[in-house]
């Protein structure tokens, strides 16, 4: 189980930073409150997103770079011929097995990043057009975790007041037990 964010937050750098991630994290679960496997698979935009995709693509992209940045292989090989299966749940996957392996996911990237002795240690970007041949810190590690998904979570908000209306704050208010 994922500790509230408030739990966590013991005001060293390396705590705000799992923090403000989990945070984003809870956008992201809370969009699906409620929801069957066939209503988070829904398209309510121009867009191919969905909230069962977007939820499949944070925990690939997550356990991605927490595996790359310990020097290890993707779980799972992503290049541009199978890039859109990582947006959408495939035969067999379920909403509720993506948040249990979101949960691996997020454990092991509690304790990676707090196994790391400085956060101003490096590794190599992944090698793709868009990012230059540089080396970055665990620090621009969490950083870009964040940014990654929270700008989900931002996408989320905007499928799950679509499909329904409910907007975030109402998903709070419903996960807290003090909404409908």
């Amino acid at each position: 189980m994922v500790t509230h964010v408030s739990e966590r937050n013991t005001g060293d750098e390396r705590s705000a930073l799992l923090a403000f991630l989990e945070a984003q994290r809870g956008g992201i679960r809370r969009a699906l409150l409620g929801l069957t496997d066939e209503q988070a698979a829904t398209k309510p935009s121009a867009s191919e997103l969905s909230l069962s995709g977007l939820l499949k693509h944070v925990v690939e992209v997550e356990q991605m770079w927490v595996l790359h940045a310990q020097g290890l292989p993707p779980a799972v090989p992503r290049d541009e011929s199978n890039w859109n299966e990582s947006f959408r749940l495939l035969e067999g996957e379920t909403v509720k097995d993506q948040l249990a392996r979101w949960e691996d996911v997020v454990a092991e990237t509690e304790r990676f990043i707090r196994s790391v002795e400085d956060l101003a240690e490096t590794f190599p970007l992944p090698e793709a057009p868009w990012f230059a041949k540089e080396n970055v810190s665990m620090r621009w590690l969490m950083l870009h975790l964040i940014e990654e998904v929270a700008r989900h979570a931002g996408h989320a908000d905007v499928i799950r007041e679509s499909l329904d209306g409910k907007t975030a704050y109402e998903l709070v208010a419903q996960e807290r037990g003090t909404g409908a």
